[in-house]
């Protein structure tokens, strides 16, 4: 009995082993990426979708600018025709009367063969038209590159400020885990003052509902901070299926002040947006003066040469060449029309190349204000939480000594929180403001 016993369960156990294997699979740890503020902004150049497709803008351009220049290049064919027909020579001014003294009896041939084999040639001889409309899309391709390196620059941007949001919510749960430390060791003291008869129930209750309290608090960050992980993960383009541990601290480092004007004269130099635009002012006056230029006479050459004939052995060389001068005259207005199409865009450019320089005079402008704002909000920070963490020491002394109720320790306790989490909070904004300074004078590199 006790031999089938060990059986029954040994087969149980054998089948149960592809159902832990599978669990266990299933429940296995994502894998871990270690990942620094240097190499996330290297996978987001690399992965992100934004700047993808903006390569391939690029490699659009650079086809319509072949395009274009194809058009100013030879264009050479070549056909073979074999055909058998008949001809009414009527129709080629041969009336009946001539053809009777030509021994043809009716105006209409007998079926014959013609065989042709031809190379043909098209060269664009002179079209300031078509010139012009090669190098716009020239401009275009650099149009396409600059705005490119605006969204890789971007992109740079906003990974780096969404790490730093990651960095931020790291440390808040590093903050309420603090916060939980403390309220256990509280309670642990309200508790034993209580034993001890030098405390209330209430005294003790008020530390469970704070501890309860920052329990709570611990839950919301941490969600913060996983929603952070899958935001950051999305910029980056890399696979949702893995476990982000970030390298980096949220700290304080010495910056140099710098004078307005100094940060507008590098961000002038450095920032690809008003090279973007001073392209787009170019790409449109080049197109304005390609449709202009439609006015002009242009000038082309054509050609063929090949072998006709009835049969293929009887065949002889031919050839043709001539040349093409092409005069606009009147189009019915259509020309005029995309003239002053074209003009209006010229204006639009340059409105928009204003609209651009002060915007980037905004940005700078205000990166430095909010990163001398910032800096002065972490000192300011550090000396809340010392004071908080001070009077929180004073609470407890007084509690313990019987001097004073627990509210006051309570009271303390959420000082010591806000004071944590304004330091948490300024010294995101700071090093945010960092980025977003460098980020306004172009030089979004040199900071990472």
């Amino acid at each position: 009995m006790r031999t089938f016993h060990a059986k029954a369960v040994g087969i149980i156990v054998l089948g149960l082993l592809p159902t832990l294997s599978i669990a266990e699979e299933r429940f296995q740890a994502p894998p871990e990426l270690r990942l620094s503020l240097h190499d996330a902004i290297q996978a987001a150049i690399d992965n992100n979708v934004n700047v993808r497709l903006l390569r391939e803008r690029i490699a659009a351009a650079q086809a319509a600018a072949d395009t274009s220049l194809g058009a100013l290049l030879p264009n050479v064919g070549g056909f073979m025709n074999g055909r058998n027909q008949t001809v009414n020579l009527a129709a080629f001014g041969l009336p009946a009367d001539r053809l009777a003294g030509l021994g043809l009896t009716r105006s209409v041939t007998e079926p014959f063969d013609v065989y042709d084999a031809r190379a043909t040639v098209v060269q664009n001889l002179f079209s300031l038209s078509l010139i012009q409309r090669w190098r716009a899309a020239k401009t275009g391709v650099d149009v396409a590159g600059l705005e490119a390196e605006v969204t890789k620059r971007d992109v740079m941007a906003t990974v780096g400020l969404l790490y730093i949001e990651a960095l931020r919510a790291d440390e808040s749960v590093k903050a309420r885990q603090a916060d939980i430390q403390l309220s256990q060791q509280l309670l642990k003291l309200a508790q034993d003052r209580k034993a001890a008869g030098v405390a209330t129930g209430l005294d003790v209750t008020r530390e469970e509902v704070q501890l309860e309290s920052n329990k709570q608090r611990l839950l919301v960050s941490q969600n913060e901070q996983e929603s952070g992980r899958l935001n950051l993960i999305r910029a980056l383009g890399l696979n949702f299926d893995l476990r982000l541990v970030l390298t980096e601290e949220l700290k304080f480092i010495d910056v140099t002040h710098e004078h307005p004007n100094d940060a507008l004269t590098t961000a002038r130099e450095n920032r690809a947006e008003l090279k973007v635009q001073g392209s787009r002012q170019k790409l449109a006056a080049l197109s304005l003066s390609s449709v202009t230029s439609e006015r002009v006479p242009s000038l082309s050459m054509n050609g063929d040469y090949g072998w006709i004939g009835v049969k293929p052995d009887d065949a002889l060389a031919t050839r043709t060449i001539g040349l093409t001068l092409s005069v606009p005259i009147f189009d019915g207005g259509q020309r005029e029309g995309r003239i002053s199409e074209s003009r209006s865009r010229v204006r639009q450019e340059s409105i928009r190349m204003k609209d651009v320089s002060d915007q980037v005079t905004l940005e700078v402008r205000n990166a430095l204000l909010t990163l001398d704002s910032s800096t002065q909000q972490v000192a300011v920070s550090e000396k809340g939480l010392e004071l908080a963490l001070k009077e929180l020491t004073f609470a407890r002394d007084r509690f313990a000594a019987g001097l004073a109720t627990n509210i006051e320790v309570t009271n303390a306790q959420t000082s010591v929180a806000r004071a944590r989490d304004n330091q948490i909070e300024a010294l995101f904004r700071f090093n945010a403001s960092r980025i977003n300074l460098a980020r306004a004078k172009g030089e979004i590199e040199k900071l990472f």
